[in-house]
């Protein structure tokens, strides 16, 4: 089966499992070496069997723990473990070490490619990165998408996200509480803009109109700790998908909370 854990999603940090009984994957690495272990043995997966790192963009709460997390990965395997980087991502990483980064396999944004028995496709996202990009991960006759840090859902994403199993959507801020909340108002442009992050009413919109009718579990990510709050995205994603009558489970991956593990 593929299985898949949101190890954290949020503005503090952003890691996720994708897996089958032969390959483990990470997706980004913005939890330190030492949580990011954690987290995986809480779920009963030992570190040491991670074969790859694919990473999303190079903004740190997705790439803070990637040099420390490469390098013990290196020493407790006793060999490196490849982190693939899109070719104008990869120069933006500070390894920050004397021997210089582990091994980086480079790749084009929009290039599908095998590692193990699980195919991956990445997809460029509209976010304020050099190179964004989304996933999509296709292994054990199952597909999970992963979109999340992009400012809204052009019609390129939506094709990719067809018929996934589970959907890691962001939905980053309610606008009402975006707009009276603490951030300076440079920011709050930033966060609305197309080369932001997704609202609410947004992701929603997008679960009426386009979530595939196969998809077991979406789960929602990347929520704001100060212009969003669990309760709210889980109301107005659960009314689009009772509106579409689907049984597809919802989950709301909150701020410094790792989700359960889903078998798919």
């Amino acid at each position: 089966m593929l299985k898949f854990c949101v190890l954290a999603s949020s503005s503090s940090g952003n890691c996720a499992l994708v897996a089958t009984p032969q390959t483990r994957l990470l997706v980004d690495a913005g939890l330190s070496a030492k949580e990011t272990y954690a987290r995986l043995e809480a779920i009963g997966e030992n570190p040491c069997d991670i074969d790859a790192i694919l990473i999303t963009h190079e903004h740190s709460d997705h790439v803070c723990g990637l040099p420390a997390l490469a390098r013990k990965l290196a020493k407790d395997k006793k060999q490196s473990v490849p982190v693939y980087l899109t070719k104008l991502t990869a120069p933006m990483i500070d390894w920050n070490s004397p021997a210089g980064p582990p091994e980086v396999l480079e790749f084009q944004a929009g290039t599908r490619f095998r590692i193990g028995d699980i195919e991956v496709t990445s997809f460029t996202i509209p976010h304020d990165a050099v190179d964004p990009i989304g996933f999509t991960f296709v292994g054990e006759g199952a597909k999970v998408g992963i979109a999340t840090d992009l400012g809204y859902i052009p019609d390129s994403i939506k094709v990719h996200l067809e018929d996934v199993d589970l959907l890691l959507l962001e939905s980053n801020h309610d606008l009402d509480m975006l707009k009276v909340g603490p951030y300076p108002w440079s920011v709050k442009q930033r966060v609305m803009s197309r080369k932001g992050h997704l609202s609410n009413d947004v992701a929603s919109q997008f679960l009426l109109d386009h979530l595939s009718a196969r998809a077991q579990t979406v789960m929602l990510g990347h929520l704001s700790e100060h212009n969003n709050h669990p309760e709210i995205a889980r109301l107005i994603a659960s009314q689009a998908l009772q509106q579409r009558a689907l049984l597809t489970e919802l989950t709301v991956c909150e701020p410094g909370q790792q989700s359960a593990l889903y078998n798919l």
